[in-house]
């Protein structure tokens, strides 16, 4: 099968015109020979790759060789990858390598003998690592890897490259306990990443239904191993992410052996995690069962079923709570107006309460006791003031000139009011206004005279 990226790549760098001169004396034999076998270039060929045109193309027989000189010149290389499409022939073993998160594949062969040296069966989905050289074939167009070597990924070598990506992520503060978030009360949607078929769906539905039986879900089923796990599960999660009712969103997968789980340790995977802003909830395997996505997320759930138990509360519990709350509070106010009647009574036992008017009756008689004393000196008072006034109202009497009147004397007054003091004061015929003890007369002076 021709590979469009190592042909271009090819073209492009064999048009340096040294690139024949750069050919290593290593160069595949096979390659060599068969250029050899073919017509030469025609003189009206252009000399160079960038010199081509529409109307002076290269022929394919013309850039074949040249690609497979350029691949030539590689190194050998050492290659990882999963195996799929085994076939044994002769002394060769062909099989496809496949990369372990991005759909890629290529070509490759092995020696029989190093595929029955690797301890394992070289099945479908079995992680190696191969020395191979690529190698081109020109009339097929076909690219594949020669290998001479090979050896099977173990269990070690995945956990010490797993532990040596969790150092380099915590070093980043990845998985600092700053970074999580609270997993919310009672979420309005969960968010539910599970395989296209498996229990975990079923646990975790189940027993969140049976704590709270409102609870909804909004669910995405993925792939969860192989190639394309992790970018199914990183879309999925985006997406519920993105969702504006997604309160809480679980990622729950059954267990499975160390490379069944690797996803769940990708590195793009766990960085796609810590992005989200969502609550994450990590259900990934059994108790004993670790991915990094468990150190990423919000919160770890050893099992599906933890998970679902975990996202929201028991609802018939938080009855009981809420019961025991009421009681409590209940038993509170009982006793608390228990003892507010206790005191009340205490209070109203007090002499002071229990008979108000004792305590004015002090006051009482000090009233009393100050109001005859102050009756006493008003009356006294009164009656100094009383004496004092006869006294002084009949030294009055005695000179007032009523008293003069009363004994018998009288005022004479002329018309316009002026005291006569003398006769001679008056003539005949004046009109006289004579005072006497009581009342007054009005006369006319008919005669005037002196006293004789």
């Amino acid at each position: 099968m021709s590979n469009p990226t190592w042909q271009a790549v090819g073209v492009a760098d064999v048009s340096n015109d040294n690139a024949d001169a750069a050919v290593p004396a290593a160069a595949d034999a096979g390659a060599r020979s068969a250029a050899a076998d073919l017509p030469a270039a025609s003189a009206s060929l252009a000399a160079t790759a960038l010199e081509t045109t529409p109307e002076r193309p290269w022929p394919v027989r013309h850039l074949s060789p040249k690609i497979g000189d350029y691949i030539a010149r590689m190194s050998p290389v050492w290659v990882e990858g999963q195996v799929l499409n085994v076939k044994r022939w002769k002394h060769l073993v062909f099989l496809t390598l496949r990369d372990t998160d991005e759909n890629m594949s290529l070509r490759a062969t092995i020696p029989a003998s190093q595929a029955d040296a690797l301890g394992i069966d070289l099945v479908d989905g079995a992680r190696v690592v191969i020395h191979a050289k690529p190698q081109w074939w020109q009339r097929s167009g076909d690219l594949q890897m020669v290998g001479d070597q090979a050896r099977a990924v173990g269990v070690g070598d995945l956990l010490a490259r797993i532990e040596a990506l969790k150092a380099a992520l915590a070093a980043e503060g990845l998985f600092a306990q700053d970074r999580k978030v609270p997993l919310p009360f009672i979420p309005r949607l969960v968010g539910l990443v599970v395989a296209n078929q498996g229990d975990a769906e079923h646990d975790v539905i189940t027993n969140a239904r049976a704590r709270w039986a409102g609870v909804r879900f909004e669910i995405r089923r993925v792939t969860v191993q192989g190639q394309r796990a992790v970018p199914e599960v990183v879309a999925a999660l985006r997406d519920l992410d993105a969702h504006p009712d997604v309160d809480v969103i679980v990622v729950a997968r059954g267990g499975g052996s160390l490379e069944d789980l690797l996803p769940f340790s990708d590195e793009s995977l766990v960085r796609a995690a810590a992005q989200i802003e969502t609550p994450l909830v990590s259900a990934i395997g059994h108790e004993m069962d670790s991915p990094l996505l468990d150190l990423v997320a919000d919160y770890r759930a050893s099992t599906p079923t933890d998970a679902g138990k975990r996202i929201v509360p028991d609802a018939a519990l938080e009855l009981e709570r809420i019961a025991g709350a009421r009681a409590l509070m209940a038993d509170a106010m009982t006793r608390r107006v228990t003892r507010e009647r206790e005191r009340l009574r205490d209070l109203r036992a007090r002499p002071v309460i229990a008979q108000p008017t004792r305590m004015l009756q002090p006051h009482r008689d000090l009233l009393d006791r100050v109001r005859r004393d102050l009756r006493v000196t008003m009356r006294d008072a009164l009656a100094r003031r009383r004496a004092r006034l006869e006294a002084h109202t009949a030294s009055l009497k005695a000179l007032s000139p009523q008293s003069t009147l009363d004994r018998g004397y009288a005022v004479v007054r002329l018309a316009d009011g002026t005291v006569v003091r003398e006769a001679s004061g008056l003539s005949v015929g004046d009109d006289i206004v004579v005072r006497v003890a009581s009342g007054s007369v009005d006369a006319t002076v008919t005669r005037t005279g002196t006293a004789g």
